[in-house]
């Protein structure tokens, strides 16, 4: 069962259960819509894996199936790189 993590792990966005704005790839990292296109380019930059449209869970199914509260922020993982010059 997907863990539907509640936040952006770029920018800390709060994604709730029924939000249309997050994506994920097959880890479940968690990103908002934003993020995933601007600054990502459709990669997930842990695992460089596809970022899609995370499914939504019906209301019904949240109170015996909710979404996690653990929220997982990393921003440094989605600063643009850094490219240095060789010497």
């Amino acid at each position: 069962m997907l863990q539907m993590r509640p936040g952006c792990e770029c920018c800390d966005r709060d994604l709730p259960a029924e939000s249309a704005d997050a994506r994920i790839c097959s880890f479940e990292c968690t990103f908002c819509s934003d993020c995933a296109e601007r600054r990502l380019a459709g990669a997930c930059p842990n695992c460089g894996g596809e970022l899609i449209r995370r499914p939504r869970r019906p209301a019904a199914k949240l109170a015996k199936s909710p979404a996690s509260t653990e929220r997982v922020f990393k921003p440094a993982s989605c600063a643009p790189a850094v490219i240095r010059p060789s010497a």
